[in-house]
């Protein structure tokens, strides 16, 4: 049996990038753990200082995505990212048609709060989400 994985994003406004993570993915609010009514109920159980920050936790409503975990942190990111998600939109069909469903993504993104860093024509485009963390887009 596989282990599933979770992916967690230190961020300055978990809210805001959950948003658009959920536009990006299709991802959903994950609901609180049973048995607990909400996440600030859950969270409860752990203790925090009260200043820990806030979060958001996303799923993949079909079940077959990674979990999401936004988590607030104070430090800003200082460097490129290590490890990147690669948001796969091309499908079936010609190049021209393939291109056609990234570069139409990417416009929905940057709308978004995304930025553009790099393309590379007929393949995939780099960019960063609203706070900087690096993704593809192919």
């Amino acid at each position: 049996m596989a282990i599933r994985v979770d992916l967690t994003f230190d961020c300055a406004d978990p809210v805001r990038l959950a948003e658009f993570w959920k536009l990006a993915l299709g991802y959903e609010d994950e609901p609180p753990p049973a048995p607990y009514a909400t996440r600030e109920e859950w969270l409860e159980q752990f203790d925090l200082p009260e200043d820990d920050g806030d979060g958001a936790w996303l799923h993949d409503p079909t079940g077959a995505g990674p979990r999401l975990s936004l988590l607030e942190v104070p430090e800003p990111k200082t460097a490129k990212n290590r490890l990147h998600m690669d948001v796969r939109v091309a499908g079936d069909g010609t190049a021209e048609e393939k291109w056609a469903r990234i570069t139409a993504k990417v416009a929905i993104l940057t709308d978004a709060g995304a930025s553009v860093l790099w393309e590379d024509p007929g393949h995939h485009v780099t960019m960063a989400d609203p706070e900087g963390n690096e993704f593809c887009v192919c």
